[in-house]
């Protein structure tokens, strides 16, 4: 759900600081491997399977406001139910209140959030949803707001507010905010509030070219490690499109989506880190707001089949 632009790549200024988390890990090196091989190296690494993955819920020609049936949620939690054990939602109302039940009542877990912006009323559905689906045991974390401050949506006091009323309603829930990995150590009274910080890492947004990316998405995921200071850590969203363009180093491409894909992963099964990719399902609507390159993030394209 993210546009990342105007935070552009620079290796000077981004060198891993985090050294105990490069040393677990040594990217793979491509240079030798034929495309092929790097799509067997992928469906292999997909069907050993994911932590999380980030429930894409709108098929061609739909677009947020649409009310989406249980139907269709349940046709693609199907899906997805063989490669990940978590599924991540990104709203409460307007059909999105289905893929906590369903991916529940399949017996995955849950990270289920409450869409914020500026509409106040809005927010309320939203809140209400989130609290009501926590209350029928459909959530087992809550994510109040995604990438509010980044967008400008709301003050900080209005969405501690928000964070400060669910976690008075849902006691026994760990309760986070996502946003970009830097926000949380420039508002240390959200990161304070949150139980959890739940970040986004995306290296492609900031024009990293990929044979830096894993590196690049380490150094995030340290700098919002630090901020929490001993809180669970969890990416909430990293990933690369497989088409539509490139962003300064940045490149879209099906061999760099693969290579994304394979390494992210391997890195976090080794090191236990828990990440939600982004995303599932090719989408259309999103070229709306993020250009070409919007509609290409998923590992099914927008007619659920997998790619590569």
């Amino acid at each position: 759900m993210s546009f990342r632009a105007g935070h552009y790549f620079s290796l000077e200024s981004h060198s891993l600081e985090h050294n105990s988390l490069e040393n677990e890990y040594q990217p793979i090196d491509f240079s030798e491997i034929s495309t092929k091989k790097l799509a067997d190296m992928w469906r292999e690494t997909l069907h050993k399977g994911m932590h999380g993955i980030c429930f894409s819920l709108y098929e061609d020609g739909q677009k947020p406001g649409d009310i989406i049936t249980a139907e269709q949620v349940n046709r693609r939690i199907q899906t997805l139910k063989p490669y990940t054990k978590w599924i991540r939602s990104f709203s409460c109302i307007e059909g999105n209140e289905h893929i906590a039940r369903i991916a529940h009542q399949n017996g995955m877990k849950t990270l289920v959030g409450a869409w914020l912006g500026s509409d106040l009323e809005l927010n309320e559905k939203e809140i209400e949803g989130l609290i009501t689906l926590a209350k029928e045991g459909c959530v087992a974390i809550a994510a109040v707001g995604n990438e509010v401050m980044y967008r400008g949506d709301l003050t900080e006091e209005q969405l501690l507010a928000y964070i400060n009323r669910v976690k008075e309603a849902l006691p026994d829930i760990p309760i986070g905010y996502v946003d970009a990995y830097y926000e949380f150590s420039h508002r240390p009274k959200i990161t304070e509030a949150c139980d959890v910080i739940l970040t986004n890492c995306y290296p492609y947004w900031e024009g990293c070219p990929i044979e830096y990316s894993l590196h690049h998405m380490q150094s995030m995921f340290g700098s919002a490690k630090d901020a929490g200071k001993g809180k669970r850590v969890i990416i909430t969203e990293t990933g690369w499109p497989s088409e539509g363009g490139a962003l300064k180093g940045a490149v879209a491409s099906n061999e760099n989506a693969m290579k994304y894909f394979i390494e992210t992963q391997l890195w976090s099964q080794q090191n236990n880190i828990e990440i939600f990719y982004f995303s599932s399902f090719d989408e259309s609507w999103k070229v709306g707001a993020e250009g070409d390159v919007g509609a290409y993030w998923g590992i099914w394209d927008k007619n659920e089949k997998l790619k590569y």
